[in-house]
């Protein structure tokens, strides 16, 4: 027999959210079937049976989780009928050994030989009390943003307890401490009691979805950093004219849409290469930058529950239409709610498709934590051009470039951006990539 657990499924995710059973309680289910999804303030799990059997539903739909808890059952029908849920354990608490295996008991002597048994004499050095080896110091597993929170609550980290993988500390193992082990709840405020006692049938009070609380707590995280925003204009008619050109060819040939994104990618990573420093993050504990030597652009998408950043991985390896192919794939994968984790995890640098909305001129987006710097691309407009002395209509595209100033400063925004400019108006390179 055995039980289905909500786990550390990455990402520090310490709570989840039963959606949906796709089983009954009673059913028999197939090993690795999945029977359940939850949903995390990353994405949905689909979460599989470990073993084939009857399945006792513990948790129905609905139900929120944390780590450690049972969510079901699952064994034979003879196990099934006594069975009862286990109780929920962090991931690193172990059992105490048997007292006979922390001091083995010395052979008792026999009562003559005890008669016969002399005390032995102790020399000086033997009398002295022997001292016992320092205790290794604790090994802490834990997260800058989760030493920083500790600190900010005036708490000795090292005297938390972590129910992470490794006896990593988690954000709720810090506010269980700060709490004496209560949840904290949040108070109400004064204007909100004020809204209530004045509007008190024309005010409702709506519960944030998991992704909502997510996205609350990464922009917190996220206004922290101390930020600068460099914007530009790019001459985009070559762009235009080769992606109207390709995009009818490609979708014929190999039903791909082609968009100006993929290319806006390709330029990016480019310039990326040239500018390494935006492809880094900011280790606040070893006041040291991190370069990635691998280019995961993060897109941010538009979902039906909150904005959520899914990663294109190594896609500096990946062709035009390729990644076109994986954008449109991760796309109906947020709009049917089949995201997974693998597949929003680990960017290096982010771009955001504000013009794909249709509107915008020019905006400050906010930077995605653990990231030097995020793109902003708005929509290609008619506009007036210079083109060899000549004023002429083009069609333009504005961008912003904002930037993480611990890391790089306002003259390497300016380099970074330059480069973007110089591969999207340049024709050969379009061409190359077309």
């Amino acid at each position: 027999m055995k039980e289905i657990r909500f786990v550390d499924v990455g990402e520090g995710i310490t709570e989840g959210h039963i959606q949906a059973w796709s089983v009954k309680d009673g059913d028999v289910v197939k090993e690795d079937q999945a029977v359940v999804t939850v949903e995390t303030d990353k994405a949905v799990v689909n979460v599989p049976a470990p073993i084939g059997g009857i399945i006792r539903i513990v948790a129905p739909a609905g139900t929120t989780l944390h780590l450690g808890d049972v969510l079901a059952g699952i064994g034979t029908p003879e196990e099934m009928k006594s069975y009862k849920p286990g109780k929920a354990i962090a991931p690193h608490e172990q059992q105490p050994a048997p007292a006979s295996q922390i001091k083995q008991q010395q052979p008792q002597a026999k009562p003559a030989q005890q008669a016969k048994q002399q005390p032995p004499q102790q020399t000086e050095a033997e009398a002295q009390p022997q001292q016992q080896p320092a205790a290794a110091p604790k090994e802490i597993i834990a997260t800058p943003a989760v030493r920083k929170l500790a600190r900010d609550m005036n708490l000795d980290i090292s005297k938390i307890t972590g129910t992470g993988p490794g006896g990593r500390i988690l954000e709720n193992d810090v506010r269980s401490t700060a709490g004496a082990g209560k949840p904290a709840v949040a108070p109400r405020t004064k204007f909100s009691e004020m809204l209530e006692a004045q509007h008190k049938d024309a005010i409702e009070r709506q519960p944030m979805t998991m992704t909502r609380k997510a996205i609350a707590r990464n922009m917190e995280e996220s206004w922290k950093i101390p930020r600068a925003v460099h914007m530009d204009l790019i001459n985009a008619t070559s762009l235009w004219n080769i992606v109207s050109v390709e995009k009818p060819k490609v979708l014929k040939e190999l039903n791909v849409k082609i968009t100006f994104l993929p290319f806006i990618i390709k330029a990016t990573i480019e310039a990326l290469k040239e500018n390494p420093r935006f492809n880094a993050s900011y280790d606040h504990e070893t006041s040291e930058i991190i370069l990635k030597k691998y280019y995961n652009i993060g897109l941010a998408a538009e979902a039906p529950d909150g904005l959520k950043v899914v990663v294109i991985r190594d896609a500096d390896k990946k062709s035009i239409v390729g990644i076109a192919k994986e954008i449109q794939a991760l796309h109906d994968k947020i709009m049917n709610n089949t995201i997974t984790l693998e597949e929003m995890h680990d960017s290096t640098f982010t771009i955001t498709n504000i013009g794909s909305l249709g509107g915008g001129y020019l905006s400050v987006p906010m930077i995605n934590p653990n990231e030097a710097g995020i793109l902003g691309i708005h929509v290609i407009r008619d506009a007036p051009v210079v083109v060899d002395g000549k004023i002429a209509v083009g069609k333009v595209l504005p961008f912003s470039l904002s930037f993480d100033h611990r890391i790089v400063d306002g003259a390497d925004a300016v380099k970074l951006g330059n480069a973007i400019i110089r591969y999207l108006e340049d024709p050969n390179f379009l061409e190359m990539l077309g």
